[in-house]
């Protein structure tokens, strides 16, 4: 466990962030870094510890980084444009956050004293629209270009080569992530699960987009952040890239939103709506990397991950 260190969060503000800071505040020196574009620290008890500094900044302001991120010790680079909506409304300004964004967050770490590790969030989506027990060591692909469905996933790729060549180039401690479908508590922006969850709890509708047998692997927030945390502490990680996902919580879109009223006892229907965007089919992950390298093994399965997320947005309804 890290211990007496300060740890730099870009994107401390948001779902993963946050939940990941507030597991180091009570033993060191935690700064977020954060636009707050999208705000889940403030759900979370501790948004005022003693030990949390909150600096609200862009990751574009590259002299702005590096002053905040002086000092730092582990560096954790979650910050950038996602969802669905967002980017296809925004692909420029994804591009551009998710590529020149990491480029100054990598180069900022590069000038630390003392920088025991740099910890990058890429994506499931760099396998592209069918990814089926995929390993890190597989072949990425890239949708069509002119596709803004797809720029979310260019980006992160070129980070993720990006984060790979400062490490090799410039010996950066990097490790990189690939989150499969991440859901929980705190979760803010378009999450499939919190917003069934959302609609189950008010008995409205849920709206699926397209016909629903999209195949998902999903992750609870709380697995993920211990695989995190492996990849921090665990000398195995530096200069990898490991899948993190749970490959046994599987189901389509349309199974998940039955799961979810099921589960609630809720009294909502389901209602299709035309899908207007590339989707991706098919997203399970092959994590015997992560179980092999870091003793990593997802935990939390579905129904209780529901559960345990519910309780969280019950309280806001």
């Amino acid at each position: 466990m890290i211990e007496g260190a300060r740890i730099f969060i870009t994107g401390g503000a948001g779902f993963i962030g946050s939940t990941l800071a507030g597991l180091y505040l009570d033993h060191n020196d935690v700064v977020i870094y954060d636009s707050f574009a999208r705000d889940s620290l403030q759900y979370k008890p501790f948004a005022h510890h003693p030990n949390l500094t909150v600096i609200r900044g862009d990751v574009m302001d590259a002299d702005r980084v590096k002053k905040a991120m002086d000092g730092a010790n582990y560096v954790i680079h979650a910050a950038a444009i996602a969802g669905i909506d967002t980017v296809i409304l925004s692909p420029t300004q994804t591009l551009r956050v998710n590529m020149i964004g990491t480029a100054n967050v990598l180069e900022a770490c590069r000038s630390l004293s003392d920088c025991r590790r740099f910890l990058d969030f890429s994506t499931s989506e760099v396998f592209g629209s069918r990814a089926y027990n995929s390993h890190e060591g597989d072949k990425t692909e890239i949708g069509a270009v002119g596709e803004a469905r797809w720029v979310y996933a260019v980006g992160k790729l070129a980070a993720e080569h990006l984060t790979h060549a400062y490490h090799k180039e410039f010996g950066l401690p990097t490790v990189t992530v690939r989150p499969f479908n991440v859901y929980g508590p705190g979760q803010v922006g378009e999450g499939a699960i919190m917003k069934f969850i959302q609609r189950a709890l008010c008995n409205e509708d849920i709206e699926i987009h397209g016909n629903g047998t999209q195949i998902r692997a999903w992750c609870y927030v709380d697995d993920l952040t211990r695989a995190l945390m492996m990849c921090l502490e665990k000398p195995e990680a530096v200069g990898e890239s490991f899948n993190i996902g749970n490959m046994v919580a599987v189901t389509t879109i349309y199974g998940l939103a039955n799961t979810v009223i099921r589960v609630l006892e809720s009294k909502s229907k389901i209602r299709f709506v035309r899908r207007d965007y590339a989707d991706i089919e098919l997203r399970i992950p092959a994590v015997g990397k992560a179980q092999d390298s870091l003793g990593f093994t997802a935990e939390v399965d579905l129904e209780e991950g529901i559960l345990r997320t519910s309780q969280h947005y019950a309280m806001l309804v």
